[in-house]
């Protein structure tokens, strides 16, 4: 396989306003809003050619924010997930599950809820 599986992913929100704000504070990045027809997208950075996939908070009627479908794992590219875990609840969020160790191979995670109700998970290394 010449590139990772997964190429885009979206993120449903019900308030872009809310959603990008607490993005944005907790992973201490910016993020560009773009309309696509009816679609409001809020697109995370991204690096061309880059590991790992890209992907957008997404405003649309057809999107529906869920703590129980698909779990995305957003890198934390601080180094240590502790970082972003700590800015979650003054965002906004809940945290639903503190740093622990998924194996020495594999890093650390973290569950967490945003402000949309989107269970998601933060990863690092250290």
């Amino acid at each position: 396989m010449k590139n990772q599986a997964i190429g885009w992913v979206e993120v449903p929100v019900i308030d872009m306003e809310r959603a990008t704000k607490f993005y944005e504070t907790v992973f201490d990045f910016k993020i560009e809003r773009h309309q696509m027809g009816d679609q409001d997208m809020g697109w995370f950075p991204w690096v061309e050619n880059g590991l790992g996939s890209g992907g957008s908070l997404v405003k649309h009627y057809d999107y529906v924010p869920s703590r129980d479908g698909v779990f995305v794992y957003f890198t934390c590219h601080s180094g240590d997930l502790n970082n972003e875990l700590s800015r979650v609840e003054s965002a906004g969020g809940v945290i639903l599950k503190d740093k622990t160790k998924i194996s020495d191979e594999h890093g650390y995670e973290a569950r967490i809820l945003d402000t949309e109700g989107n269970r998601i998970a933060l990863h690092s290394r250290e």
